[in-house]
């Protein structure tokens, strides 16, 4: 079993949770930023909705570029950002207006996240693609 309590961190630049993922730990990587959210102040609505967006796009870079990633959640006057990044091939960085197709066969998650979160940005190049969430603190 992985142990994450040694990824966590508290620096200056505001960093509160360091950690590179896999499949074999989404579970473990949802409860850490549940656990470190929660610290932060994010109520249970909030902190429920923030989970979610980072389970969706955390479970795209497991499936759609590599098999993992690498995730940083900082507090940022006021909010938590967290920014998942990935080796993938990368891909078309515009977010869905409206929720996809039934018969689409992707796109849910980041319609979701967008959804959820304050603001979600992709960034993406030759090298994979950087998804930031953010989520402001009441």
């Amino acid at each position: 079993m992985l142990n994450f309590s040694e990824e966590s961190v508290d620096r200056a630049d505001g960093t509160l949770l360091e950690q590179r993922f896999t499949a074999d730990c989404l579970a473990l990587l949802r409860a850490l930023v549940e656990s470190t959210a929660a610290k932060e102040g994010l109520d249970d609505d909030r902190l429920g909705e923030f989970v979610l967006a980072v389970d969706e796009i955390a479970c795209n870079a497991v499936e759609h570029a590599g098999g993992g990633g690498h995730l940083v959640l900082r507090r940022l006057d006021g909010a938590l950002e967290c920014l998942i990044t990935d080796t993938g091939p990368g891909f078309t960085p515009e977010l869905p207006e409206t929720a996809p197709d039934l018969d689409s066969t992707g796109g849910r998650g980041l319609w979701l996240a967008r959804l959820l979160t304050d603001r979600l940005t992709i960034a993406t190049g030759a090298a994979g693609a950087a998804v930031t969430l953010l989520m402001h603190l009441p």
